[in-house]
């Protein structure tokens, strides 16, 4: 009886991911916007080091490695972190072949998007549907400038600190072609490391465990 049931809970999981991508895609422009903007007021670090930005890397690999865009459709990936000021602290390429969708170009697409969160200090997916909600609603109405930051596209997020609010410290970037599916591959990726960080730091947590 159970084993009948059991051929069901693949597509009630492909319905859910259809449901939440069908969701994001009804939420207009400036929906989006907020949504970004609340995410890099909740997603902040207690501490952030070189050590963490390889691990954060390292995670960002795993996930998209484990992604339907990686292992079903063969997509490339590149991954950077830095810091405001520009120095290196993890960089790789995610790609079957150097003769894939990943090249120079996708790193020069990268590089633009952190341009972008540095000039501002937000994600470059919310300057990219902030930019769309102002354009909807009349350019003249935007603070933002519309001519510089125009093909912005989403998977560069600011890395804040909880106690150090003036600027953030680094940018975690990536770029796969997929502005939306790029940026929630480092919101999550944040969002899960940072929990596991507050995790470890708790000695209340390891004892329950």
């Amino acid at each position: 009886m159970n084993s009948a049931r059991h051929p069901t809970r693949g597509s009630d999981l492909i319905y859910l991911v259809s449901s939440l991508q069908n969701h994001i895609t009804m939420l207009s422009d400036s929906e989006l916007a907020t949504q970004a903007l609340a995410d890099e007021a909740k997603y902040r670090f207690q501490s952030f080091t070189a050590s963490d930005a390889v691990t954060l890397g390292l995670s960002l690999r795993k996930r998209f490695r484990g992604s339907s865009r990686h292992s079903k459709h063969g997509r490339g990936l590149v991954i950077s972190i830095q810091t405001i000021a520009g120095h290196p602290l993890f960089a790789c390429t995610v790609s079957e072949s150097m003769n894939g969708d990943v090249g120079s170009d996708s790193w020069e697409c990268l590089e633009a998007m952190m341009r972008v969160v540095r000039r501002t200090g937000h994600s470059s997916y919310y300057v990219e549907k902030g930019l769309a909600a102002a354009a909807n609603r009349g350019a003249q109405q935007s603070n933002l400038p519309l001519e510089s930051l125009n093909g912005v596209k989403g998977g560069a997020f600011p890395i804040w600190l909880e106690n150090a609010t003036c600027c953030p410290i680094a940018i975690a970037a990536v770029y796969g072609g997929s502005s939306v599916e790029d940026h929630h591959l480092v919101v999550n990726t944040i969002r899960d490391y940072i929990n596991k960080m507050l995790r470890n730091s708790d000695p209340t947590s390891a004892g329950a465990e």
